[in-house]
């Protein structure tokens, strides 16, 4: 996908502790499941966009 940036945003504490507990049970990175999870809402706006 490409080069990897720095993002920084503030997030609901209660939602942050459950991603964080999802990392661990699924072992994967807080990042990883983070990317996945805007990947996945990209995609689901690209297929409401008009056009498309």
């Amino acid at each position: 996908m490409g080069d990897k940036k720095v993002f920084s945003t503030r997030i609901d504490e209660k939602l942050i502790k459950e991603l964080k507990h999802l990392a661990i049970d699924v072992d994967r990175s807080l990042g990883s499941l983070l990317e996945e999870a805007i990947k996945d809402l990209l995609e689901k706006y690209r297929r409401r966009a008009p056009g498309k």
